[in-house]
């Protein structure tokens, strides 16, 4: 006999999770601990909602391998330097006059070519300090193009979130990424234009700008091998109909990549490094697994279809608003992406949603509220230009902005003119 957990045991298994990271806790014990007590509170006994919990992480564990492979490609990028590279050479291409712009394109770059978007943002924040005290820009406008052009890039990467949700639809992932370009598109541009209204706040002082290393730094084209070479093996599915798996696709792109770069005694600190990155997420995934066991046997899903048929909205915006609350509730585009596929996958296709159309709206949406300062994105971004929490706070609204047109778009494409 199925167990099922009651609408208000999700619901606290939610707020329990948030509660608990708000206050610091690891977020993959604050989502084991949140589904715990929802199943209990919910009506499940104690057996039954361990289950449940098990075998939500269970589902999880096929994406989370593939992330894991993905380390390697991550470790490559961030310790050789290539990603830095990457990012210095398009700064320089565009010129110091279009510095806002320039910087969201290269953290939209660097994320898409498989670089965490928080360690992006970090990676480029440097070279955005030096420019906003050459031109004279204001913290938040640096920040915000840094970051919703990381948003932007997340759209169409190979990381975890898109892993992710194309582990959930069964579908490819080089899909997934291919669904997130034009909305990707409109939010560099709406990017670009909130940066610029951005004017006031606080400065960059002298003491703020780094002068970066360029001793042992790869080549353009050696450091863009990695990605493109990933990139390619993805791709080989669509042009010639091989499937390459990214458990393969992604560490091979990264192999080479250092091959290529000279750097092929390194590759084992490499991995190492790209593990490290890796772990905590494939962590939470496994927290996330077991919030989503708990809340995909729940009657939470059939309020909220309710809910969105009594107010006369299409099947369809089911994807994008689980997306929006999953991320709002985890702080986490992968995590967001992640529950609310596990979650409300299977109700979607019995909608008659298709799979890369769900997978596309709900990764759009996850973008919409990863941002909370219940999450590590909020601090490790505004700890990359020195920002104080305050001024921090400030920029939420504006990025909500971007992840929403971002949604708006793939809504659009994915729902309303399929």
């Amino acid at each position: 006999m199925e167990v099922t957990v009651s609408a208000l045991g999700a619901v606290v298994a939610l707020v329990i999770a948030i509660f608990l990271i708000l206050k610091k806790v690891p977020p993959a014990y604050g989502m084991i601990a949140g589904a715990l007590l929802g199943g209990l509170i919910g009506g499940a006994d104690l057996v039954s909602t361990v289950g449940l919990m098990i075998k939500g992480a269970q589902g999880i564990t096929t994406a989370v391998m593939r992330i894991l492979a993905a380390g390697v490609l991550a470790g490559v990028l961030i310790e050789s330097g290539a990603a830095t590279v990457i990012a210095e050479t398009i700064v320089k291409k565009l010129g110091e006059a279009r510095a806002l712009l320039a910087l969201a394109i290269a953290t939209l770059i660097l994320t898409a070519v498989g670089v965490f978007v928080d360690v992006a943002v970090i990676t480029v924040s440097p070279i955005a300090l030096a420019l906003a005290k050459r031109a004279n820009l204001s913290k938040p406008a640096i920040l915000l193009a840094m970051i919703g052009g990381g948003k932007a890039g997340n759209l169409i990467s190979p990381n975890p979130n898109a892993i992710a949700a194309a582990d959930a639809f069964k579908v490819p992932l080089t899909d997934v990424m291919m669904a997130g370009i034009i909305p990707a598109i409109f939010g560099l541009i709406l990017t670009y234009v909130l940066a610029k209204r951005l004017t006031s706040g606080s400065r960059v002082e002298d003491n703020e700008v780094v002068v970066s290393n360029t001793n042992n730094l790869p080549r353009f084209m050696a450091a863009i091998t990695a990605p493109l070479v990933a990139i390619f093996l993805l791709a080989l599915r669509p042009i010639a109909d091989i499937t390459i798996d990214p458990l393969i696709a992604l560490p091979v792109g990264g192999l080479i990549g250092a091959a290529v770069m000279g750097r092929m005694k390194d590759t084992n600190h490499f991995a190492v490094t790209g593990l490290n990155k890796m772990a905590p997420v494939a962590i939470m995934l496994l927290g996330t697994g077991a919030l989503a066991g708990i809340i995909g046997n729940s009657g939470l899903k059939d309020v909220l279809i309710s809910s969105l048929t009594a107010m006369g909205l299409p099947d369809f915006i089911l994807a994008p608003v689980s997306g929006i609350l999953m991320s709002l509730a985890t702080a986490s585009t992968t995590a967001g992406t992640a529950v609310a596929s596990k979650v409300f996958g299977a109700t979607l296709l019995e909608l008659g949603v298709t799979g890369i159309a769900a997978a596309a709206m709900i990764h759009a949406g996850a973008t919409v509220a990863d941002h909370m300062p219940h999450g590590s994105f909020f601090h490790a971004t505004g700890g990359s230009v020195n920002m104080s929490i305050k001024e921090r706070l400030k920029l939420i609204p504006y990025e909500s902005a971007i992840g929403l047109i971002m949604t708006i778009i793939s809504i659009l494409i994915y729902g309303v003119f399929r």
